[in-house]
């Protein structure tokens, strides 16, 4: 079953990489898109029943007596996390997939990452030995974003870094304007993560964003794939920079319209 998902979720990717050419019909992503979600919400709503009627049974072997009943218990719990597993991957899918179609409204950038610090910064600081700081410029434009979408994608590169710095470290966020590259009329916000962690070695760095790519024990390589398909849907950009032991530079380019 893993492996039908991880074909469904390379070939909606494979659109979406293939979707600036004009060879490419928009319609055919959203009709891939849409039989893979269906797909897939069927395959979460039946794992779910089985996962429900696991926990049942273990409940019959709550209090194992024999060594055969203990064995019998332990394949029950391993299973039922095997269920979650596959719950929290058909999850991500349906996220990946279905993030199309936004609301949005101005919104400043400062208080969605002033948000995000006042959650995570004091356990980062008290727990994890890591100082989170963010240095927004004083002429930040609003940004047009569907908020709880763009929460996920930063919370998502922050975790990461986090994650990246096990013996502590520094987290730097910083917003600025940006007047486009050479040629470019467009203006934009950007928003940089940057973290003093282990970094990444250039071939880790050219697969980052590719879904299923991970180098976590248990992580299902789908986060970074859908923080990129978030940003692409609000009409912006995100790159990284790396290097081993000099830490993991993550960029955000939001376009600025005019209100």
């Amino acid at each position: 079953m893993d492996g039908k998902l991880r074909t469904l979720l390379v070939s909606v990717e494979d659109i979406i990489m293939s979707g600036e050419s004009t060879d490419t019909p928009s319609h055919q992503y959203s009709e891939l898109a849409e039989l893979a979600g269906g797909f897939i919400h069927e395959i979460k709503n039946r794992v779910g029943t089985l996962s429900l009627n696991l926990q049942l049974l273990g409940e019959d072997f709550e209090t194992p007596e024999t060594q055969r009943e203990r064995r019998s218990l332990d394949r029950i719990l391993r299973l039922q996390g095997e269920c979650q597993k596959l719950v929290d991957l058909a999850s991500d899918f349906l996220r990946f997939a279905r993030v199309q179609d936004l609301t949005t409204e101005p919104t400043s950038l400062d208080t969605v990452v002033t948000r995000m610090l006042d959650f995570l910064a004091p356990t980062a600081r008290e727990q994890k030995n890591i100082e989170i700081g963010w240095f927004p410029a004083n002429d930040l434009p609003p940004v047009h974003i569907q908020r709880d979408l763009f929460e996920q994608c930063l919370l998502n590169l922050m975790l990461n870094a986090e994650e990246a710095m096990p013996e502590g470290g520094t987290l730097t966020l910083i917003g600025r304007c940006d007047g486009g590259k050479s040629g470019e009329v467009e203006k934009w916000v950007c928003l940089e993560v940057i973290d003093t962690g282990h970094g990444m070695s250039p071939q880790q760095l050219a697969k980052l964003f590719r879904p299923f790519h991970t180098t976590k024990t248990n992580g299902n390589g789908l986060g970074l794939a859908i923080s990129r398909k978030i940003i692409a849907a609000h009409g912006g950009t995100i790159e990284a920079q790396s290097e081993p032991g000099r830490g993991t530079k993550f960029t955000i380019r939001l376009p600025v319209r005019m209100i």
